[in-house]
């Protein structure tokens, strides 16, 4: 018996390095993450550069044929304080032009662009893993009691066709403009290389 004790002895002592292990590990792993936010924050502050705030023209928004929406919604009022931001790719081409008021963001795709719905990874990420992920979020919240329905998070996709000409999205926090701002850029910069590969 002793020989097995020794053996169960060692097995707690290997079973103990291990924990530490896991534990140094996830200890590093959330220090990256916390590097890794900080990095994406400081480039998205370079990244975007905003204009001077002022009034812009309604972007005309041709008849649907299709829309997409999370969920039925009037369209937003955005006011003379909304402020505008170009989002381009890394060799200055723009993609798109956001216009940011206090709890609106409108997302208007390039004159020159014919952003496609159908075009990877508009769906499959900006919508499944960005858009709504975030209302899972705030439905979560909602069945708990910590937010009400009338400030979940919601977008509307108004499309052409196939074509998307706008995006309005409502009821998001700082840090969710921050990521909403460098996803969208992300997909939109995709979407625009597979564009040209096909051309």
């Amino acid at each position: 018996m002793s020989e097995d004790a020794e053996k169960i002895k060692r097995l707690v002592s290997f079973k103990k390095n291990l924990e530490e292990k896991v534990e140094a590990l996830e200890s590093e792993l959330k220090e990256l993450q916390t590097m890794l936010e900080t990095v994406n924050s400081v480039l998205l502050e370079k990244g975007f550069r905003h204009a001077e705030m002022k009034k812009e023209p309604a972007a005309e928004i041709l008849p649907q044929k299709e829309e997409v929406r999370a969920e039925p919604s009037a369209s937003p009022q955005f006011t003379e304080h909304e402020s505008v931001v170009p989002l381009k790719t890394f060799n200055d081409e723009l993609l798109a032009t956001l216009y940011v008021s206090e709890n609106s963001l409108r997302v208007v795709p390039a004159e020159d662009k014919r952003f496609s719905f159908s075009t990877p990874p508009f769906t499959q990420f900006l919508v499944e893993k960005v858009f709504l992920k975030m209302q899972e979020r705030d439905n979560e919240l909602i069945r708990t009691g910590q937010l009400v329905p009338d400030k979940t998070f919601c977008y509307d996709i108004i499309r052409d066709g196939d074509t998307i000409r706008e995006i309005t999205i409502r009821n998001f926090d700082a840090d969710r403009l921050r990521e909403l701002k460098s996803s969208i850029r992300w997909t939109l910069e995709k979407m625009y290389e597979k564009m040209k590969a096909q051309s």
